[in-house]
């Protein structure tokens, strides 16, 4: 076996710094003794039976994820209805029937808020055996499922909803890659796919009404948005790369399907009278630069936020240069702002979601992974039982304001770990000039990207007068893998 090189950075190094990574910023890295305790006591999936559970296993089910994914929580099926309408069916894993509130394990989830995805490990919400297996929508196996229901009407309005409780079966686990590349036409369907009969039809037909949703919510302002997204690659063990993520049909499907049920679950709510959890992206604050960031590129803006015409403008930015755009798109998040939870009580208006260009919605799609969704779940739970909510308004209001930092510091974890690896992988380029866009600029600092490989770092020299969206010459002048630091100079 050939010797590592001293200077190499196995996955294992990796870890240990995002280990550290969420203890410093309040996030559990390893589950209590108590929660392995409940978790070594939990030997079957959770059933249940009766008039309340409607039996759906016959229906050509199947879920579409990262290649490696094993925490499944959605699968979906369409069925085609007179008048060019389409009845869709999201499938959404029962995760409260395992997991009941105020439990060790509910008590490890409640305090992360989500699973932890780091280029080294994922450090899963809820542990492997539950969220990989015995909580998950696996393939071939009856779960019980919390169901969205709802119809797509021929012009891709929504016509119709109802949620409910059934019992389903996986019929397929496809990937993104594979299935995007197949509904593309620039690849064979993947075996899986043809592996049972109509499958191939269903995600057609899926396909189909999933791009009728996208094409309704565009013209409603959903912005179109490309960032760089990255995946670590390890040969042998060893970190070797920073490869990019890339958009695909298949992850628009989930995306457009996922968008649709959150949106039935916050109306469902709201109509049963009782409180919920919504995501929300207010209008942003920095629309001034947003336009500025438009006119630079020969494009006007309105005066005041317009989702619309920014769509609009992207759009247009993306037909024209598509190279260039997730530069744009990155831009743009950047000066959107972040997304927060609020508490919505009955009876009271929400902001809406500004991206999603969207005034109804929550997360409830991915209770495995998210906590915000395990309560839209449990708050679900009590309308169809006619029951009153375990949770009190001043829970939820706390848990909005925790779910919201919690998301934030996952983030800046899973960030900081890329850095670490980025720098990792910059270590010997010392010197050497990069095309670089600026994402970040504030008295803290003015921060840069760049692309061979993705990786972000701090202009410490000539970054007076950038700002955000700006392109810039840069060297690098400093890399530090401990700290995942990556510093630059500017060019002049």
């Amino acid at each position: 076996m050939p010797a590592v090189p001293p200077l190499a950075m196995r996955m294992k190094d990796l870890e240990g710094v995002a280990r550290q990574a969420m203890i410093d910023r309040g996030l559990l890295p390893d589950f209590s003794p108590a929660a392995l305790a409940q978790l070594n006591a939990i030997a079957h999936p959770a059933t249940a039976s009766g008039a309340a559970i409607r039996d759906q296993r016959g229906l050509l089910w199947a879920s579409i994820d990262n290649d490696d994914s094993r925490d499944l929580d959605q699968l979906s099926v369409a069925e085609a209805l007179p008048g060019d309408a389409f009845k869709i069916l999201v499938a959404i894993a029962d995760v409260d029937s395992t997991v009941p509130m105020g439990s060790a394990l509910d008590d490890h989830a409640r305090t992360n808020t989500t699973s932890v995805y780091t280029a080294a490990k994922i450090f899963p919400m809820l542990p492997e055996k539950l969220s990989t297996d015995l909580t998950s929508l696996g393939e071939d196996q009856d779960r019980l499922a919390h169901m969205v229901e709802f119809t797509v009407a021929a012009d891709g309005g929504l016509t119709g909803s109802d949620i409910y409780r059934s019992l389903v079966r996986n019929r397929a686990k496809l990937a993104y890659d594979g299935v995007g590349a197949w509904l593309s036409g620039t690849a064979p369907a993947p075996s899986a796919v043809n592996a049972v009969a109509g499958v191939d039809q269903q995600l057609r037909m899926q396909d189909r009404v999933a791009q009728r949703l996208r094409q309704v919510r565009h013209q409603h302002g959903a912005l179109v948005l490309q960032t760089p997204e990255t995946r670590a690659v390890f040969d042998g063990g060893v970190l070797s790369d920073l490869r990019p993520d890339e958009p695909n049909r298949a992850k628009q499907l989930i995306e457009e399907f996922m968008v649709a049920a959150n949106g039935v679950a916050a109306r469902f709510l709201q109509a049963k009278g009782l409180p919920a959890l919504r995501r929300v992206l207010q209008a942003p604050e920095q629309w001034e630069r947003i336009v500025a960031l438009a006119a630079a590129l020969g494009e006007k803006l309105p005066a005041t936020p317009d989702a619309a015409a920014l769509n609009q403008f992207l759009s247009m930015r993306q037909k024209a240069h598509p190279v260039l755009f997730p530069d744009l798109s990155l831009s743009v998040v950047k000066l959107l702002g972040r997304g927060e939870y609020q508490v919505e009580l009955p009876g009271q208006a929400s902001p809406g979601h500004f991206g999603l260009a969207v005034s109804d919605y929550t997360h409830s799609t991915a209770p495995n992974r998210r906590f915000p969704d395990l309560i839209t779940q449990r708050l679900v739970k009590a309308a169809l039982a006619g029951t009153a909510p375990e949770y009190s308004t001043a829970d939820l209001e706390a848990l909005a304001a925790h779910c919201t930092e919690q998301e934030n510091n996952a983030q800046k974890v899973e960030r900081q770990v890329q850095k670490s690896a980025a720098a990792f992988l910059l270590s010997s380029r010392i010197g050497q000039q990069f095309d670089s866009l600026v994402t970040g600029a504030s008295d803290k600092g003015t921060w840069v990207r760049i692309s061979t490989p993705v990786a972000e770092g701090r202009v410490t020299q000539g970054a007076d007068g950038l700002r955000v969206g700006d392109r810039v010459r840069v060297q690098l002048v400093h890399t530090d893998t401990a700290r995942g630091f990556i510093d630059f100079s500017r060019v002049r």
